[in-house]
């Protein structure tokens, strides 16, 4: 179990009806463990794929309607609404088991949630450039399949890394709360921004990892697709804004 009680187990440990060969191989379930993960991706993906949808759209909207622009900045309080519906579900799904493992549940609030975040960041991409929020696009987009292909390939096991990664979340969350006290400084910015998109770009590749098995040490359970396509969202969202500070420090 990890800290939110997601089933994290060894790759390879041998279930029920498995058993060990001559050879220490893990004998009689390659064939069901193999095409149950090849699922759970496909479904993970395909849920990645839909959030990412609806957020863009959102962003498209922000950016480029300036009437749906205009009226989102006259009502204010629909961004504490959207703070509120994200807060309330992020957290349900992530200390209760029952609410992202049993559907339609699961797909409610994750619906709930995608909506909040794609609402919240496209009133923020509003406030850039529309050129700079594409590039940012653009840019994270190439990011993410590059380190996606990464984490397929590479024989380094990322999985190992959960308590490093938290540490570095810890130490990047006080250097934000130090950030928000300091007289706006366009080198300070760019670090912080640079160390946030390093720091999820290596989680991308972990929650990657956790996702796909195999050999790697730590696997999530197939049964925590909702969960599994929630930790992706969330590093592929957050690259995608250090990504858009970056860019928006460096024109000012």
């Amino acid at each position: 179990m990890d800290l939110f009680g997601t089933s994290l187990k060894p790759a390879g440990y041998p279930g029920p009806a498995s058993s060990l060969g001559e050879d220490g191989e893990v004998k009689g379930f390659d064939f069901n463990e193999q095409s149950i993960r090849r699922a759970f991706i496909r479904k993970v993906y395909a849920i990645l794929m839909c959030q990412l949808l609806v957020t863009l759209g959102f962003i498209a909207l922000f950016v480029l309607h300036e009437p749906t622009k205009r009226w989102v900045y006259a009502n204010p309080a629909l961004l504490w609404v959207a703070l509120a519906v994200l807060l309330v579900t992020l957290f349900s799904m992530a200390c209760c088991g029952n609410v992202r493992r049993q559907a339609p549940m699961n797909f409610i609030f994750l619906g709930l949630f995608t909506v909040a975040e794609s609402f919240m960041l496209g009133v923020t991409s509003s406030m850039y450039d529309s050129k700079a929020v594409l590039m940012a696009v653009g840019i994270t987009a190439a990011i993410c399949l590059a380190l996606t292909l990464f984490a397929m390939q590479t024989r380094f096991d990322f999985t190992v890394m959960g308590g490093a990664l938290l540490c570095a979340t810890v130490v990047l969350l006080l250097f934000g709360l130090i950030v928000i006290f300091i007289p706006k400084n366009t080198i300070v910015t760019l670090v912080y921004a640079s160390l946030g998109a390093l720091l999820f770009s290596i989680y991308l590749i972990y929650d990657t990892q956790l996702m796909m098995g195999g050999k790697h040490k730590y696997t999530i359970s197939p049964e925590e697709y909702v969960f599994a396509a929630l930790n992706l969202y969330l590093d592929i969202i957050n690259i995608f804004m250090y990504i858009l500070t970056i860019i928006g420090a460096a024109k000012d």
